[in-house]
């Protein structure tokens, strides 16, 4: 499957709400840090949003995805998938974000751009292809977000995706559109 195969179905992504990290402007990637107070309030006014009868949930497996879906998605299942993990930035893991390196360059000790670019093809591939008529709602990270937008929609990562809003990336018979749901 080459990286520019697009997945299946539609997908929504949604960064989760803010955390600490967040709000001290530093490098948290593969670091588990919590969310805010603002964090938490973000991610409660998601439960109140209408959304399509059938949804698959999944989260990445960081505290901060899974704390998110638990408070916008209150009593409902969803699974894990370590595929939506925030990138590992090595030794800039709770360095400020003003030091954090291009994204194209390598951290010592952490996750390559383009083993993240693989790592995210996958794991929204596989959820897809596994969600039937669910529409796939997706609580991760930034870099995912990023990530997907190379791989299917401008071929640049713009602006980082605010906390806790939901992105749709609606597909199409060719291509992948970038939607606020």
């Amino acid at each position: 499957m080459s990286l520019r195969s697009l997945p299946a179905t539609s997908f929504c992504l949604i960064r989760h709400g803010e955390t600490t990290a967040n709000a001290d402007g530093v490098i948290a990637g593969v670091t588990d840090v919590a969310l805010t107070g603002r964090g938490r309030q973000q991610a409660r006014a998601l439960a109140g949003r209408s959304w399509p009868d059938r949804i698959a949930l999944f989260t990445s497996p960081l505290s901060r995805a899974r704390d998110t879906c638990e408070l916008a998605f209150p009593g409902r299942d969803f699974a894990r998938h370590d595929g939506l993990r925030e990138r590992d930035w090595g030794v800039f893991e709770g360095r400020p974000l003003c030091e954090q390196l291009k994204r194209e360059d390598m951290p010592d000790a952490g996750e390559s751009w383009s083993a993240m670019l693989a790592r995210v093809h996958h794991a929204i591939s596989e959820i897809c292809a596994a969600s039937e008529a669910a529409l796939p709602v997706l609580v991760c990270h930034s870099g995912v977000i990023r990530a997907a937008r190379v791989l299917w929609t401008t071929g640049r990562v713009g602006d980082r995706p605010p906390n806790a809003v939901p992105i749709l990336f609606d597909r199409s018979a060719h291509q992948i559109e970038e939607k606020e749901l």
